[in-house]
């Protein structure tokens, strides 16, 4: 169990600063990290960390995959980490 909790300490902490450079990147017009690598990281135990960074950075908030993907794994982690416990 302390294993996946550090897991998903370590993969929310890249999550949120993936979000943030990506944000960082839009702002300045370069090149942008995919769509599909930012849901990888949440789905990778990163949701809390993508949550956290869609949220301060306001970033991918109007995409509705982000909207129910990103909470719906940020769950699945949650319990999976309480069936770990139990």
């Amino acid at each position: 169990m302390f294993a996946y909790i550090v897991t998903m300490a370590i993969m929310s902490l890249v999550a949120f600063i993936a979000y943030g450079i990506d944000k960082f990147k839009a702002k300045r017009g370069s090149s942008r990290i995919s769509e599909r690598q930012l849901i990888l990281l949440s789905l990778a135990c990163g949701a809390a960390g993508a949550l956290l960074g869609m949220l301060l950075f306001r970033h991918k908030t109007r995409h509705m995959k982000f909207i129910l993907c990103v909470p719906l794994f940020l769950v699945l982690q949650i319990a999976l980490l309480i069936m770990l416990y139990i």
